[in-house]
């Protein structure tokens, strides 16, 4: 799979569990899938911080990303979050996951001690080393604590199997220079909700959105109009629908956000894992309008629920 092959919306998907928390939704994760393909994305990506992969254990990760593939069936391409703290855990989970089938793997750098930009093109480079599938470099500074230049992140893309990359930095100016001046080194994904449209209508080939979870229509008709047929007069009138939701989402705890409105729309994937608490009922009614004010039909009568 080549970097190219990356167009669309890929959902951001969450990790279903059972009713108590205590383990993985094998049928919760082919509900999922099953929705968000039925709606049109283009391709999924488990085991991000949309799938709560810091509460997961090592095991579980890989279930979640085995069950992922099988859920997919071929339909759209898999890729696996495969980010941990160590690069021994890393190529570990990143080895499993194309065995598994993933068609890439997308990976944060470690988040703890924040690596060195030599010591980053270490870790990619010992994943690149172990798998010989394409990796998502994870871009999300607020978190990771790496913060990199384009020209490092480009030169970290010629040295490694890094292809492409999710921006999830909020900076538009930083994203457009990469899509402007190294768009042959690497290719930009957005990942930053209410950055999806000027992402797009700048020439971004896709998007990683954890909200096609659960407006998956509304999310492929946005990709159509604005990257496809470039219309931007209907993309305009599709994101007046679609921003409300994006913005809500980044106001809250985002795992509690796409949980809620996987529930709302009639695909429940179980509770979030503390520390993350579920949106509390004045905001789960708040999300629930929204919904509606944009068209999506809503199953969930009980907003308090």
């Amino acid at each position: 799979m080549t970097a190219q092959q990356f167009t669309g919306i890929l959902a951001a998907v969450v990790t279903p569990l059972t009713a108590d928390g205590s383990a993985v939704d094998a049928e919760g994760i082919r509900r999922q899938a099953d929705h968000i393909i039925g709606g049109g994305i283009h391709g999924l990506v488990p085991g991000g911080s949309t799938g709560e992969f810091t509460t997961l254990s090592l095991d579980e990760r890989k279930q979640v990303a085995e069950l992922y593939v099988e859920a997919a069936d071929g339909r759209v391409p898999v890729v696996a979050g495969t980010g941990a703290l160590s690069t021994a855990q890393t190529v570990e989970l990143s080895v499993h996951a194309e065995k598994a089938g993933a068609a890439a793997v997308m990976i944060v750098p470690p988040f703890y001690d924040a690596p060195s930009f030599d010591e980053l093109l270490a870790h990619f480079g010992a994943v690149s080393d172990a798998i010989d599938i394409p990796v998502m470099y994870y871009n999300i500074p607020s978190v990771s604590g790496v913060s990199l230049t384009p020209e490092q992140l480009a030169q970290l893309a010629r040295q490694t199997a890094v292809t492409c990359y999710k921006d999830t930095g909020g900076d538009y100016v930083w994203l457009s220079t990469v899509q402007q001046e190294h768009a042959a080194d690497i290719t930009a994904l957005n990942g930053w909700d209410t950055l999806t449209f000027a992402a797009l209508a700048n020439g971004a080939r896709a998007g990683v959105w954890g909200a096609a979870s659960f407006i998956p229509q509304l999310a492929a008709e946005l990709y159509d109009a604005v990257a496809v047929r470039r219309d931007l007069a209907a993309g305009r009138e599709l994101w007046a629908r679609i921003f409300p939701i994006c913005q809500f989402l980044e106001s809250h705890n985002y795992c509690a956000g796409i949980k809620a409105g996987v529930d709302l729309v009639g695909v429940s994937a179980g509770p979030t894992r503390l520390p993350v608490l579920p949106l509390a009922p004045p905001y789960r009614a708040e999300l629930r309008d929204l919904l509606i004010a944009a068209g999506v039909a809503v199953a969930d009568a009980n907003v308090a629920a």
